[in-house]
């Protein structure tokens, strides 16, 4: 079968014959000048002084994204975090939820997010040796008040006194529309190796 094109005006709708079931079945399609799409790839981040990794700029129709990171290390033993924004900047309160820190003692260290998403513990020994690797995913939950939720896991990928694996959730209800996201420390340290990404759908 040939591919079959359907050609559009400024107004009016196509509609589809469905299988013979009960009911109606109507197939919206975007406008051909459309900007949204799926599973769009950022630019990769490679870390070497950086305080913190900006994403800005982001389409307002995003409803899902995925924070990647991959052999993330810092200058000292502070822990890394994630901070969303919109128009009017990085937001810094409303951040709500948990990190649990399981260490190879069975000992979970839990602590509240805040400020920001806590994607590892801070204080978990030298980050010479502690390289994070994990992924975030962050889901609009409502659009009318501009809540995200997210759920992820970081570990390192060598042997120290970090713990083993982080896994978080959280909320964050934002002012507006999401922009940027910001991925930083708790403290004073820089970015010393690795390299962070993001993937966005609509």
């Amino acid at each position: 079968m040939s591919s079959v094109v359907i050609s559009g005006d400024t107004s009016g709708a196509v509609t589809l014959a469905a299988p013979a079931v009960a009911g109606t079945n109507t197939l919206t399609l975007l406008a051909a000048t459309a900007t949204n799409s799926v599973n769009v790839s950022g630019t990769a981040v490679t870390l070497t002084t950086q305080t913190s990794v900006d994403f800005t700029s982001l389409p307002s129709w995003i409803k899902r994204i995925t924070v990647m990171l991959s052999g993330v290390s810092l200058s000292g033993t502070d822990g890394i975090i994630l901070q969303l924004g919109d128009s009017g900047g990085i937001e810094i309160t409303g951040y709500v939820g948990n990190i649990f820190a399981i260490y190879d003692s069975g000992t979970v260290n839990v602590v509240a997010h805040s400020t920001s998403f806590l994607l590892t513990s801070s204080g978990g020994g030298s980050s010479a040796v502690n390289l994070y690797s994990g992924q975030v995913i962050l889901s609009l939950l409502d659009a009318s008040t501009n809540t995200w939720v997210m759920n992820g896991s970081t570990s390192p990928t060598t042997t120290s006194s970090a713990a083993r694996i982080a896994i978080f959730s959280g909320s964050k209800p934002l002012s507006s529309t999401l922009t940027q996201l910001s991925i930083g420390r708790t403290g004073t340290n820089t970015f010393d190796a690795g390299s962070v990404n993001i993937m966005y759908e609509g």
